[in-house]
């Protein structure tokens, strides 16, 4: 009975492929292809009147970060690449798979969830039970450099050694990938959102100047750099609030200052991938040195990265052709083809 219930609901829904990032979420559509790309963010109203209330969901949300009044609250419910907030988590999913089945409730697609590769069991009852709740008959959960890896057409069946680092906004994952498994993998929580704080955290030091997220991301994405030339630094204006006068005040800075700001950050993954790269077995690492490694998530965009990350470890760096998508379009592919999930799914 249960199977013939699944049949008639597949003709009813199409099946979905989620990246469900810590900064944005990306949704991918069987035929269909990517359908949704929105910040992970919610904007809730709180006051006694509507408690509670989702007043906005992606990019509106997002714009009203660090701008709402007392009654209402800007949350990202992702936080480190996992749920911090269940509930707001799945107002968020049910929001997102409402827009794309263009709000047809009688829908009750399998759904496929990239989740971050240290992932704890207590983390992945949470997704789990979050894409259950809005209405998933069938839950799979791939971890995201196995879906990087797909989405990056890597040949990730084979005895072949293929090495991805995903930079997200919550968390950087470095894989060794071979025969559809992962050999070793190190996953942090350092990545873009760490960047931003440590952005926040210089200009507050060096100058007395309180910004924003929005103001900090705005400047990562536009002069952060990993390994700027000094002749010609990038500069921006930046506006924040004065700590001292408590005046708004509008300031210059410039790309070598935003590399100190960020250089923790950067450190960090570069020791993770010297772990991992010295976890490798013999055999896989010759291949690596042959292939070189894979680069992608949001955090790939930062501009020189790959030539740091090249310099660093002395191996080739390829940028995937979208960065931003590589995890959902390869969740989509594994969803594609029931054989590939069957082999990489988590249990």
């Amino acid at each position: 009975m249960n199977s013939i219930f699944n049949a008639v609901m597949g003709l009813f829904s199409n099946d979905l492929a989620i990246d469900l990032g810590t900064a944005n979420s990306l949704v991918w559509m069987k035929g269909e292809g990517i359908v949704l790309n929105a910040p992970s963010v919610v904007a809730i109203q709180t006051d006694h009147r509507a408690k509670n209330r989702i007043l906005a969901v992606g990019l509106e949300a997002k714009n009203m970060l660090g701008r709402t009044p007392g009654n209402i609250v800007a949350i990202r419910p992702m936080g480190d690449g996992v749920i911090a907030d269940f509930e707001v988590a799945e107002a968020m999913l049910r929001y997102f798979i409402r827009r794309v089945h263009n709000r047809r409730r009688f829908v009750r697609p399998r759904i496929v969830i990239a989740v971050p590769s240290g992932i704890t069991p207590v983390e992945k009852r949470a997704v789990r039970g979050a894409a259950e709740a809005v209405g998933a008959r069938e839950v799979f959960l791939i971890e995201e450099p196995m879906a990087a890896a797909i989405g990056a057409d890597l040949p990730f069946t084979e005895p072949i050694g293929n090495m991805v680092i995903d930079i997200g906004g919550g968390t950087t994952e470095v894989a060794i990938i071979s025969l559809a498994g992962i050999v070793y993998s190190r996953s942090i929580r350092v990545a873009g959102d760490k960047m931003d704080f440590a952005i926040i955290q210089y200009i507050r030091r060096k100058y007395n100047l309180l910004i924003g997220e929005r103001t900090a991301e705005i400047i990562k994405t536009t002069i952060g750099n990993a390994s700027p030339d000094p002749q010609n630094p990038e500069t921006i204006e930046v506006k924040g609030r004065d700590l001292i006068t408590g005046i708004p005040k509008v300031l210059s800075i410039d790309s070598e200052e935003i590399r100190v700001a960020i250089s923790e950050q950067l450190d960090a993954i570069m020791q993770t991938v010297k772990t991992v790269l010295e976890h490798t077995p013999p055999e896989l690492a010759a291949d690596i040195a042959d292939s070189g490694i894979v680069l992608t998530g949001g955090g790939a965009l930062l501009k020189n990265l790959d030539k740091l990350l090249s310099e660093e470890n002395g191996l080739p760096i390829t940028i995937t052709k979208d960065p931003l998508s590589t995890v959902a379009l390869g969740a989509g592919k594994a969803l594609d083809n029931i054989e590939i999930l069957k082999q990489v799914m988590l249990t």
